[in-house]
């Protein structure tokens, strides 16, 4: 079983085309969070997967847990509050990327406590996004990943940066390099990968980040594919599926479910295996990845393939 832990939210999302005489989009609820994404695409790819999370009791927070059920994700973990569902406002640019705004005080997600336990049979955990910034809560995560790590379990880490929510950079910068000796495998777009080095030389960060912990290093590129560096020097790419995008909503969360889907296909969810894959494996698992996400971006909202759709 893969375990994700984070956060879960409601996206509002502009349901059309902005109104004349400023006036104000129609915004459609849809549910989300970068780490909820990724349990509902694992799920929808085959992969037992369970969700690990702090999640309102009230109408938002009904409709999340409802979404993951539907999908078979195992909310055993999931621990309820009286708290409101954090909620995130999404603008869309010309090009279908996605900003956005977040109301976070308060909410459900930020009083995550650690669990005692993970189930026996975990094969790998993956965290990320806004639940390792907001407190007190990061911390909970936070001490999960390295509580993991150092009994065996593979973890993942997708930062997903978020600066709206990120008071101090540089804090966050060394908190980013103090989690790296426990991952496994970390993936990133070119985006975060620039804000987390605070440098334009990226390729000279990413060989910091891989001598630091995980075994390799994903980078996605947008429409342009993914590439992967590992801590033996070795690197592919792969190119982007060409799509109509309607948005980009949860791609990258696609992606690392894709990613960790596929490897576990190739019995190599843990950092030992990654070092030994072969060019035509990475280029399996990577094409698998890019092909999951530009479904995802072909329509509106976070809604990631089912193992059907990539036959």
């Amino acid at each position: 079983m893969i375990v994700v832990a984070g956060e879960a939210l409601i996206d509002l999302v502009p349901g059309g085309a902005t109104p004349p005489g400023g006036e104000l989009p129609a915004l459609l609820p849809r549910r989300g969070g970068g780490p909820y994404n990724t349990a509902m695409a694992l799920a929808r790819l085959g992969s037992p997967t369970a969700f690990c999370s702090r999640v309102s009791t009230d109408s938002f927070g009904e409709a999340l847990l409802s979404g993951l059920r539907k999908d078979g994700v195992d909310t055993a973990l999931v621990q309820r509050g009286p708290e409101p569902t954090t909620l995130a406002v999404a603008s869309i640019g010309a090009d279908g990327s996605a900003g956005y705004g977040f109301y976070v005080e308060g909410t459900a997600d930020r009083l995550f406590a650690l669990p005692e336990s993970l189930p026996d049979g975990v094969t790998a955990l993956s965290l990320g996004t806004c639940s390792l910034v907001l407190e007190p809560g990061a911390s909970a995560y936070e001490a999960l990943l390295r509580r993991e790590a150092e009994r065996g379990v593979f973890t993942t880490l997708d930062p997903n940066i978020r600066t709206g929510l990120i008071a101090d950079a540089d804090a966050y910068r060394a908190r980013f390099r103090g989690w790296l000796p426990y991952v496994g495998l970390l993936k990133l777009s070119v985006e975060d990968a620039l804000w987390l080095a605070d440098s334009d030389d990226v390729d000279a960060a990413i060989q910091e980040w891989l001598t630091a912990g995980p075994a390799a290093v994903v980078l996605t590129h947008g429409g342009d594919g993914m590439s992967v560096r590992c801590r033996d020097g070795g690197g592919r790419a792969v190119p982007g599926e060409r799509v109509e995008i309607v948005d980009t909503i949860g791609a990258g969360d696609t992606v690392n479910a894709a990613l960790l889907h596929r490897l576990a296909g190739h019995d190599a969810l843990s950092a030992s295996a990654l070092g030994t894959l072969d060019e035509a494996v990475w280029r399996d698992v990577l094409g698998f990845a890019a092909r999951a996400a530009a479904i995802t971006c072909s329509r509106a909202g976070a809604e990631p393939p089912y193992a059907a759709e990539l036959i």
